[in-house]
């Protein structure tokens, strides 16, 4: 029988809050089940959207969660508070050793229906097959251009083509789903579109544009440099044809999705000009083992010290729920009290 995509099924198939004895809501109502899991805070590239260009700070090694301990926390956010789909993140998640015994554990987990991982590209052609191999569902790959110039203005580091035969690589152990996700930079964006959507539709994967957001390390963001989901939707029908919108099968989903007469999806995540705080279901767990309730948190939940001091699962789950239950109602990016979060994205997880 013919099975629904992934997506669907998940949205099929999600439990009600009553399913779990300790669900994720918070002030608003709004109930959480995806989880983003950090593995590290170190990358093999320096994006400026993202890192310095040099002199990064890490998190001292031995402040990072070990694998057992990543696995025991997502054992409870899975079966103790309801969450149904992990990503994986860095960071690079893939410069974390021997991170395929992260994932087979993940995996074993009993009531986790997805489990993803986004990456650089940089080292997933050497290590696509073992994730597959270990239970890993679907892959996300960062590629904002495909000329090495370019590469190397945003990465200020080279790599280009190791990402392409990442993507490559990923296609042919076949995940369920590969997408890419190109951020959306005005003066840069503009003459890439094109060749992105081509260079997915080739590979019969799917192409996401983010807007550009205010988590660089450099603290040089501005609003100007946001090139929007309706700018980009111009530049698309302009050069490509009409864009023919896809109804959403979960309401937590960020991306509006689009397909050209071709049959080639196009996602737009409005991060920033249209926000859709209002239907976020994601937690963020740091590598340093701290909870976020919000990508733009200003405040977080650290848990590393209780975790190895002995605590109790009750203790944590109860630790976990109180800062879900403080999250705002939006990360007020629009708003003119706006700050940015204290840590960057490579510190927070993607």
């Amino acid at each position: 029988m013919n099975q629904p995509p992934v997506e669907q099924r998940r949205t099929m198939e999600a439990p009600t809050i009553l399913e779990v004895p300790h669900p994720l809501v918070d002030r608003f109502g709004r109930v959480h089940t995806s989880l983003r899991l950090s593995v590290t805070d170190r990358c093999n590239i320096r994006c400026f959207y993202c890192m310095p260009e040099l002199n990064a700070v890490f998190v001292p090694r031995g402040h990072l969660l070990s694998f057992e301990e990543l696995a025991r926390l997502a054992t409870l956010f899975v079966q103790q508070c309801g969450i149904r789909d992990i990503r994986v993140t860095g960071g690079e998640p893939l410069v974390r050793r021997d991170l395929n015994r992260l994932i087979q554990m993940l995996a074993a987990i009993d009531g986790l229906d997805d489990l993803s991982l986004t990456t650089n590209g940089i080292l997933l052609a050497e290590h696509a097959g073992r994730l597959r191999d270990a239970g890993l569902k679907r892959v996300n790959v960062s590629l904002d251009t495909l000329d090495e110039a370019t590469f190397l203005k945003i990465s200020r580091r080279s790599g280009l083509q190791q990402v392409i035969d990442g993507i490559d690589q990923a296609i042919r152990v076949g995940f369920e789903s590969i997408k890419l996700n190109a951020l959306a930079i005005r003066g840069i964006t503009e003459g890439e579109v094109v060749s992105l959507i081509m260079f997915a539709a080739k590979r019969g994967i799917e192409l996401r544009f983010i807007e550009f957001m205010p988590l660089d390390a450099d603290r040089q963001w501005k609003d100007d440099a946001v090139l929007s989901g309706d700018s980009l939707r111009a530049i698309i029908e302009r050069e490509l044809g009409a864009l023919v919108e896809v109804p959403r099968m979960d309401p937590a989903q960020p991306a509006e999705s689009f397909e050209l007469a071709s049959g080639q999806r196009v996602g737009i995540i409005r991060s920033v000009t249209e926000p859709f705080c209002d239907a976020c279901n994601r937690l963020r767990v740091t590598a340093d083992g701290s909870v976020r309730n919000c990508l733009f948190a200003t405040d977080e939940t650290p848990l590393r010290d209780a975790i190895r001091s002995g605590a109790s699962d009750e203790t944590i789950v109860s630790r976990v729920q109180a800062c879900v239950a403080e999250k705002r109602a939006s990360h007020g990016i629009d708003s003119a009290g706006f700050s940015p979060p204290q840590r960057p994205m490579y510190a927070i997880g993607g």
